[in-house]
């Protein structure tokens, strides 16, 4: 017999969707069910102007056009593969802080083209999974201080 415990990610990333940031509920089956329950086009939009994404920017890494995006009210839950898009986002400009000591610092180098990225800026590969994985594993790298 076999028991799996599921541990609490120490990155509160809720923050940035609309929650507090000492919400504990951070488990990896907490982020699935956000993802699944969706949230309304606001907590998208904050979330956006939280980590100086615009709308062109926005709507690129979602896959969704400006204007179906501009069409939800305000309310409207948005579907689900939008949400979970926004998750990966939330997750990721947390792991940023963390790892570069402030928003503003992350801001900035997401922003900045890179060598490892082929010359292009991070949130430009963020159209992609593969794009947030590589990403995530050059924010461990500088974690570790392993510079390509």
């Amino acid at each position: 017999m076999a028991i799996y415990i599921t541990q609490a990610s120490s990155t509160p990333f809720f923050g940035l969707l609309g929650g507090t940031k000492t919400a504990k509920s951070s488990s990896d089956f907490d982020i699935i069910k956000l993802a699944r329950q969706g949230f309304p086009k606001k907590t998208l939009l904050a979330l956006a102007k939280k980590i100086s994404l615009n709308i062109q920017e926005l709507s690129s890494i979602l896959h969704i056009s400006e204007r179906t995006l501009q069409r939800y009210e305000d309310d409207a839950i948005i579907k689900t593969e939008y949400a979970e898009k926004a998750v990966e986002l939330a997750r990721l400009y947390t792991r940023g802080e963390e790892v570069f000591g402030s928003m503003d610092k992350f801001k900035t180098w997401v922003k900045t083209p890179a060598h490892i990225f082929n010359g292009e800026a991070p949130v430009t590969i963020l159209d992609t999974s593969a794009g947030f994985d590589m990403v995530f594993k050059e924010l461990g790298r500088i974690e570790h201080g392993i510079f390509a």
